[in-house]
């Protein structure tokens, strides 16, 4: 899949996901359920490595 995002777009995407991310955090912190923790951890790592990836395509676009 190919998404095309205007620079403003970009922002506005990285921005809520960092967001996202930041509570998903915190809501593995406090949950207590073994199995629903492991879920949210398998959701915390897919969404650290889509920021990633956005961060870099964001920052190379910077540097073009």
């Amino acid at each position: 899949m190919e998404l095309t995002l205007n620079t403003e777009e970009e922002e506005l995407l990285l921005s809520i996901l960092e967001q996202r991310h930041r509570d998903l955090l915190k809501e593995i912190a406090h949950t207590d359920h073994h199995e629903f923790k492991q879920g949210l951890r398998k959701n915390e790592k897919l969404l650290d490595s889509m920021l990633c990836r956005l961060r870099r395509t964001v920052g190379q676009e910077l540097r073009a």
